[in-house]
């Protein structure tokens, strides 16, 4: 199938990071959230992202303004172009709230539309089960998305081999490195890395040392580019928190069980970065 239409749902971090991956591969990007307000966020994210870019010499000013054009946006989701090839799902990690979305666009889109969602955990199956099962994908970018190469491409149970193949394609068509990866919580990233995190968050709960300190060993220990409490921070603790219940649900396993510090910190509303305090302050 040849994608030249692309709707990304979900105008975030996430959203507008995959919106401006498409817009520089020439891609035509339908831009969509809820409000304004967070449509003109998501459109200044991707204007200071190329205004670094610029900076950098990575692009010119005529590519800067050529990105731009390529991204127009909406925030009523009645109002999608019918001839939308790609649809791209980068919510609120909410298995009813994506359901939702999901099953409206599937009475406004035609049979051939691709559904693909950007869940770091949510089951690919369980999403694609009310609409189009054989058409949806999970495509999980990795944050900041201009800027990081691997795209988890999840199969659900019914994912056909040619909605596969057709994602597999596309995503080496934007520069990224894909991994065919299958339907089990957290699928391969997150499943490794969130209970990395819980852990250090164990660490910190349980007195075994500071937040600086634990970064610090993993960082200087491990070689890793950043801690696990400031990762942790950079991907929202809310986010963290989601993630682990996923896991612990869909295992039942004991050693997914979330943080008792880190539901707390939630129900605190220290989020991390986004809230400017988490496990570190920001100004």
């Amino acid at each position: 199938m040849d994608i030249k239409k692309v709707a990304v749902i979900g105008a975030g971090t996430m959203g507008s990071g995959i919106a401006q991956v498409f817009a520089s591969k020439n891609y035509s990007v339908v831009l969509m959230d809820t409000e304004q307000g967070f449509i003109d966020r998501g459109l200044k994210n991707i204007n200071n992202s190329l205004d670094r870019l610029i900076k950098k010499n990575t692009i010119t000013r005529d590519q800067y303004n050529s990105i731009l054009k390529n991204i127009s946006t909406l925030t009523d989701l009645d109002s999608i172009p019918g001839d939308i090839d790609l649809v791209i799902e980068a919510v609120v990690e909410n298995k009813s709230v994506k359901m939702s979305i999901y099953n409206k666009l599937h009475s406004l889109l035609p049979e051939k539309t691709i559904f693909t969602s950007n869940t770091s955990s949510i089951s690919i199956t369980e999403l694609g089960s009310g609409t189009r099962p054989d058409r949806f994908i999970g495509m999980h970018f990795m944050n900041p998305v201009p800027l990081m190469q691997l795209v988890e491409i999840i199969r659900g149970y019914a994912t056909s081999d040619s909605t596969f193949s057709t994602i597999k394609q596309l995503s080496i068509e934007l520069g990224k490195t894909p991994v065919e990866v299958f339907d089990y919580p957290g699928f391969v990233a997150n499943r490794i890395l969130m209970p990395m995190i819980n852990e250090a968050i164990y660490s910190l709960f349980e007195g075994v040392a500071s937040a600086e300190d634990i970064d610090t060993v993993m960082k200087l220990g491990m070689n890793h580019p950043m801690g696990p409490l400031t990762l942790a921070d950079f991907i929202g603790l809310d986010v963290c928190l989601a993630i682990m219940e996923v896991l612990y649900t869909g295992f039942n396993d004991s050693k997914y069980r979330p943080c008792p510090l880190l539901k707390k910190m939630v129900a605190a509303g220290k989020l991390g970065r986004k809230s400017k305090e988490g496990f570190f302050k920001y100004n």
